[in-house]
């Protein structure tokens, strides 16, 4: 969780600022610059109507849980500088449990049943299309590289894979 929040708080902001200016091929005075970039709460959209979603509806309904993706941008309109702000550009899965998530904000044992959630769920899991998926870490050896490590004896011995 600690990973995915400093991915939404202070990652997304550093990608956006190394491509914060998108210039034009075709007209050499227009260009487009995001000037911040930020990820909103979960929420689904339905007949225009857009509200907050709990996990639990999700795996109900069978949705993502997912937050749009917003950014204020700078644009030049003739010799005119344009602002504006809140534009979606897309949308996020929300790890459960996250800052992000509509959990972080239940206090009581209470409060999760309220939302259908189980106070023990330690979180750290995404829903996607009404189905939970983890993101499991694998890792891999490098390849002709030389491992050294101490055997048995406590001697050294090397290893090439």
């Amino acid at each position: 969780m600690d990973s995915f929040n400093y991915f939404v708080d202070v990652e997304l902001g550093k990608i956006m600022r190394a491509n914060e200016r998108v210039d034009s091929d075709i007209d050499p005075n227009f260009f487009l610059k995001y000037t911040n970039i930020y990820v909103g709460s979960p929420r689904i959209e339905e007949n225009m109507v857009g509200y907050e979603v709990t996990p639990q509806e999700c795996r109900l309904r069978e949705l993502t849980y997912a937050a749009p993706i917003m950014v204020d941008v700078e644009y030049t309109r003739g010799r005119q500088i344009v602002s504006r702000k809140g534009i979606v550009i897309g949308r996020m899965p929300i790890m459960l449990r996250s800052s992000r998530c509509v959990l972080s904000r239940q206090k009581t044992d209470q409060d999760f049943a309220k939302v259908g959630e189980c106070p023990l769920d330690p979180g750290g899991y995404f829903v996607i299309r009404g189905t939970e998926k983890v993101i499991l870490v694998q890792e891999q050896l490098s390849k002709n590289r030389i491992l050294i490590d101490y055997d048995r004896k406590g001697l050294f011995s090397a290893s090439v894979t």
